[in-house]
């Protein structure tokens, strides 16, 4: 009698989530809490919360990522008023949802600052990047470990600088990041840096956050990443323990100073007993 097939992980991970695939989101998710992860990911809870730093974050985004549609169609460069009106657009999607803002934070005061930052984020020369764009929120997905569901990433900005492609990740930040926040955000380019292997056509591929600062007096810093064989090797394993508890069903709370005081599941979190 010939045994049934084993059901290829795609097919484990949509029956688990009802999504063919796994995601840099979903694999952070789980590492900073296994518990948020099921909550999230599994059960499907809705958020009634959102932090205002992530719907910030979100805004500013897609204000970015305005400039460069705008860019890649030919035309020139928005006015900051545009950009704005971009990032305005992104909040409104939240309407409905209680938002959580910092002690000296309301919206307001974050409007300002995001002003201030998309200016510098146009004086930058991440604003307008050499070479072509060929990619804006760009999906590249493909197996990295076998045995684990295809990664889906979401590039922010791809560019062809003719001998090089460019993977460019934007963030936000209180202040510039020092070399070990970049190590430990490094992760995230190096997949990436492998779904892309394909699109690079034997050229190198290089790997950069861009990170917009919440000062006084904002700025854009780029940061490198080198695309070590060792330490890629060392987020597919990450990436494999990841899916091996996820795939047995292996969720806990992880409390955190940092992350439980924004988390919309703290109610469900309180609640669980295993």
């Amino acid at each position: 009698m010939i045994a049934p097939a084993a059901p290829h992980p795609n097919q484990i991970a949509e029956r688990l989530t009802g999504r063919a695939y796994t995601s840099w989101s979903a694999i952070s998710c789980y590492c900073a809490c296994p518990l948020r992860y099921e909550f999230r990911y599994v059960q499907n809870l809705p958020e009634p919360t959102v932090s205002a730093a992530l719907a910030f974050g979100g805004a500013f985004h897609r204000a970015c990522e305005h400039q460069y549609r705008e860019l890649l169609e030919g035309r020139p460069a928005p006015v900051l008023d545009a950009l704005m009106t971009a990032y305005n657009g992104a909040w409104a999607e939240h309407d409905g949802k209680a938002i959580q803002y910092g002690k000296d934070d309301d919206r307001s005061t974050l409007d300002d600052l995001a002003g201030r930052m998309l200016g510098a984020f146009q004086a930058s020369a991440v604003a307008n990047p050499p070479g072509t764009i060929i990619g804006i929120e760009e999906e590249l997905t493909g197996e990295l470990v076998p045995g684990v569901p295809d990664l889906l990433a979401r590039v922010d900005l791809l560019v062809d600088a003719g001998d090089s492609l460019v993977i460019t990740d934007l963030k936000t930040a209180r202040s510039r990041w020092s070399a070990e926040q970049v190590r430990e955000s490094a992760g995230q380019l190096l997949l990436y840096h492998e779904l892309a292997q394909p699109m690079a056509d034997g050229r190198p591929i290089r790997l950069q956050f861009a990170v917009a600062t919440k000062l006084k007096s904002p700025d854009v810093h780029v940061y490198q990443v080198e695309a070590e064989p060792q330490q890629i090797d060392r987020m597919k394993r990450i990436v494999d323990r990841v899916w091996e508890g996820i795939e047995r069903q292996i969720f806990f709370p992880s409390p955190s100073a940092m992350n439980c005081p924004t988390c919309p599941y703290r109610d469900e979190c309180c609640e669980w007993i295993g």
